[in-house]
Parts: C-alpha cells; structure tokens; sequence
C-alpha cells in the first residue's frame, strides 16, 4: 500500500521516469534518441503558457501596488540582490577554478579540435557586444502582442507593468480588467496542473535523448570538472544560500523538500522554464506577496542565474588551463566583468549557458574559442546543476525580497514549510488578492 501511495506522488514518478531514461539509453541508443521529441514537447507545451501566466501575474501585482514608489523600491531590491548573489557566484567559480584547476594536465592540441562545433554556438549565442543602451532598447518590443509570439520575458514583463499601471490609473474600470486578469490566471493555473502530468513523459524522453546521444561513456574523460562543478553547486546552495535563507527567517533544506516535485521536473529536462509557473503558485503558498513574486521570479530567469554564473567562470578558468592559456589576475578580473554583463543575457532553457558561455568567450580572445568543442559532449549533464541551482536561488530570492519588503507571512511561511509540499497537480488553493485599485489623484 505505501508503495502505491509513493507512485501517486508526481516527483516519485520523474524520478522512475528519469531512471528508464538512463536504461533506454545505455541499452538502446537509437531508441533512445528517437526519444527526443517526448522532452522537447513537454518543454515546448509549458513555453506556451508562461507568458501569458507571467503577464497576468505581474499586471495584476503592480495593480495591487497602486504606488509607483513601491515599484520602484521593490524593483531596486530586487537588482541589487540579484547583482550581488550572481556576483558571489561568479567569483566562487572564479575561486574554484583557481584553487582545484580541474583543467591542468590535460593539455589539449587547439590545432586538432573542429572549429565548426564552437562556431555554430557563437553564432546563436546573444548580442553580447552591444552596448547597455542597446540591451536597455531591446526590452521594448515591436509590438503589444509580439512579446507573447517570441516568449521574450524581458519584453513580456515590460507589456505587463505598462498594464499594471495603467489599472491603477483607471479607477474602478482599472479594477474590474485586474479581475478579468485574476480569473484567467486561475484558468491558466488549471492548465498547468493538467499539462504538469506529463512531466514523467517529459523527463524520460529527455534523459534517454541524453544518454542515447552521448553516453555515460563521454563523461569520463571530464568527469573531473563535472564533479568540481556539482559540488561547487552543492556548496553554494547550501552555504551561499542556505545563509541568505538562514537570515530570512527559513531553512534551505525545508525549502528544497517543498518544492521538490519542480526540482525532479528540472532535474529531468535540464531546463528550469518548465517550472516557473509552479514557482510562482507555490510562492505563493508560502506567504510571499502576489506582487513580490510577480515581479522577481520572471526578472530573475534573465538577472538571477546563479548556477550558469558558476559555471561560465569555472568553464572558462577550465578551458584556459587545458589549453595551456595564462590568465593574469587582471585577465581575470576582466572575465569576472564581462560575465556580469554576459550572463544576464542567458535564460532558464536548457543550453543557454553554454550559448553565453561562448558569447563571453568571443570577448575574451585569450582563449582560443574552438577549445569549447571539448564541452559540447559534456554540457548537457551539467545544464541539469545549472538548472537546478537557477531555480532554488531565484526561490530564494523571492522570499528574502518579500521578506525584505514585510510582505512575508512568516507565520505561513514556517506552517506551509513544517506541513511539506502537496502534490503539484493539485487544485489552486490560493485565494484572490485582489484589493480595491485606488483612483488617480486628478
């Protein structure tokens, strides 16, 4: 009977699904790669509702704010954190790679790598040379509706706070639009937790793709810098993090436990976008504020991604070393720069990092680009860490800025984190937030 009850519970059950991934995989690689599009349609099937979700959930939060001040102040907290957090994580992996030098040794021929297999990632990685100002431009865009077409986060919370704002200038008509808005994120909300069933379909097609693709085999020629690189991770979840969560009032292991079904999902389909709309429910849960989560989840999926952080600055230190590339401290300092910039220009989908990683790479010319041809067989076991601990410190990010904001029932927050999580397909219990939007000061 307990073993029934366990199968019901919807991580177990990506877990298994995981596990099969693996053997299909490792048994049948052709089969196992021809389960590619179970995983990628699953991704595709959540792409197509987080837009929508993340409008709705920021309009209505900067609805609730009905105070330009209040934005600015939470938004303000927000990028602060963000930029210290990501910092501290860079400089971990800057550290890290300096003290370990998982690269040292291998003494790698530059002459004897295809050049072809780093060029067609640094053609699709991001417009990193262009200027803040065009970055800042960028946000806008061309039209109301195409934020929802390209799945542009940036550029969907942009629509979504002109929105916000425009209810709380509209009076009672500005309030019933926030209701309409807070009844088709309910609807939305429901979608979800129809299309979240499939995740154990989502996570086998991802992990046989993986294993059937490369195999457990291309691992061990790096399985040094991807063991350096998860306990690093580790490190920084737990310390890094577990001592922000510390200060705000929870514990990290509590924490992880609570949303352990989104982490499963994460950990299965190496990509944290499939969960963001779980994140921002169960936040939720925890007594954050509708309008703190609205705003920090989405800002952080593109300025809050700590386990691509670590990874850029490790990999580079990595790739430097096995080319037998001298880096002084100032060389590095200037790599710690440019990654601040670089990374912000990554996302939650699987392979961005390494797409930023090679855009960072085309600015620091030191390295010889076509040494990243020795990671693509690797990269796709260590986007499933950089996804994972993308995740767990955007989660924390949104707690502490509530917390920071007093928009944090703390009561709630240590009742919701004791009881444990409840299955993520569940109905939403949250209950509308909704308060009167005051009218405009003529």
């Amino acid at each position: 009977m307990r073993a029934l009850r366990l199968l019901k519970l919807l991580y177990v059950q990506v877990l298994l699904a995981a596990v099969a991934g693996v053997v299909v995989g490792l048994i049948w690689p052709e089969t196992g790669e021809a389960m590619r599009p179970l995983g990628d349609a699953f991704i595709r099937v959540i792409k197509m509702i987080i837009a929508p979700v993340v409008f709705c959930t920021v309009a209505i939060g900067i609805a609730h704010m009905s105070d330009l001040k209040k934005f600015g102040r939470v938004g303000g907290k927000t990028l602060l954190y963000f930029e210290v957090v990501s910092t501290a994580a860079l400089a971990i992996g800057l550290l890290v790679g300096n003290i370990v030098r998982p690269g040292a040794g291998f003494n790698i021929d530059v002459a004897s790598l295809d050049p072809n297999i780093a060029a067609q990632y640094t053609k699709g990685g991001p417009d990193t040379a262009g200027s803040f100002t065009d970055h800042v431009v960028n946000i806008i865009p061309d039209t109301l509706i195409s934020p929802f077409v390209t799945g542009d986060l940036l550029q969907v919370l942009f629509v979504a706070i002109l929105t916000g704002f425009a209810c709380s200038r509209l009076g009672s008509f500005g309030t019933q639009v926030a209701h309409a808005l807070e009844s088709a994120t309910k609807v939305l909300f429901s979608i979800i937790h129809i299309i979240v069933w499939a995740a154990p379909i989502g996570a086998f097609g991802a992990m046989a793709f993986t294993i059937g693709r490369y195999g457990v085999a291309s691992l061990q020629p790096l399985a040094f810098l991807i063991t350096t690189f998860y306990l690093t991770s580790l490190f920084f979840v737990f310390m890094v993090l577990g001592g922000i969560a510390r200060a705000a009032g929870f514990s990290i292991f509590k924490f992880i436990r609570y949303f352990r079904d989104e982490l499963f999902i994460v950990l299965g389909t190496s990509s944290s976008e499939p969960v963001l709309p779980a994140l921002l429910e169960k936040l939720q849960k925890l007594g954050a504020s509708r309008s703190v989560v609205g705003l920090v989840i989405p800002t952080g999926y593109s300025f809050n991604l700590d386990g691509t952080n670590i990874y850029m600055t490790l990999a580079i230190l990595f790739l430097a070393q096995a080319t037998n590339t001298e880096l002084t401290f100032w060389q590095q300092m200037e790599i710690l720069a440019i990654a601040m910039l670089t990374s912000k220009g990554a996302s939650g989908v699987s392979g961005a990092g390494f797409i930023t990683l090679a855009a960072t790479l085309t600015i620091v010319p030191t390295i010889p680009i076509v040494s990243l041809a020795v990671l693509v067989g690797i990269d796709r076991f260590m986007s499933q860490c950089r996804a994972l601990t993308n995740a767990i410190g955007n989660g924390v990010a949104a707690l502490v800025v509530a917390r920071w904001e007093n928009e944090l029932d703390r009561a709630q927050l240590a009742r919701e984190l004791e009881r444990g999580p409840e299955t993520i397909a569940g109905e939403s219990d949250i209950e509308p937030e909704l308060r009167p939007v005051r009218a405009p000061a003529e």
